[in-house]
């Protein structure tokens, strides 16, 4: 059982506070999602839950590290050993089921990606799409030296695709309302985006 709010370490407290911002934007926008309200949720005063985090800014830059840690190091686990094809779609499908798992991520990440100015959590955000692209760059570049990608389709471009066709079925997903269809909508989707990078037997 989770040990109490006014009970917790610095560093639980902070991680408390993450997961409970992520909880909350399953159900409003982050924007929407007020210091008062987190704290209400924890059971803190605001003073209390400054202590740890200056404003709500800083909040969100604990968010996307967060996201960033647990998201990528599943991928990673995904991926391990796998050739290729196998790892994109293994990696694909770890995506689709952390979101599934944190579906207030995505409203956090896309709207920290349509910030005008560069806040630290929106360049936090950026720098999760690039370490995650760099990822699906190298599985791509490892199937076209075995031979089984094709040579000249242009590997950072396809990392951007797969990482547009990730977005479209979590944005697609958000819109109706629904998220329990993912799973089988990333599988056709893959198939789609396999053939055109596969190397045909």
């Amino acid at each position: 059982m989770v040990e109490h709010a006014q009970h917790l370490s610095r560093e639980k407290r902070q991680e408390h506070t993450v997961e409970t911002m992520v909880q909350m934007a399953s159900e409003h926008s982050a924007d929407e999602i007020t210091t008062t309200a987190i704290a209400k949720r924890m059971g803190l005063s605001q003073g209390a839950l400054f202590k740890h985090f200056p404003n709500k800014d800083a909040m969100l830059k604990a968010v996307m590290v967060w996201v960033a840690d647990r998201l990528l190091s599943r991928i990673d686990k995904a991926v391990q050993g796998k050739e290729a094809l196998p790892a994109l779609e293994a990696a694909l499908m770890t995506h689709i089921e952390f979101v599934l798992n944190n579906p207030g991520v995505p409203r956090i990440l896309f709207g920290e990606l349509q910030r005008s100015k560069m806040t630290p959590a929106k360049q936090m955000a950026n720098t999760l799409m690039m370490r995650y692209a760099e990822k699906m760059k190298s599985i791509v570049e490892q199937g076209q030296q075995a031979g089984q990608l094709h040579a000249d389709v242009d590997a950072a471009s396809a990392a951007t695709m797969f990482i547009g066709m990730v977005q479209g079925l979590v944005m697609q997903s958000m819109l109706t309302g629904s998220l329990k269809e993912m799973p089988s909508q990333a599988k056709l989707a893959f198939k789609i985006y396999q053939r055109g990078i596969e190397v045909s037997s």
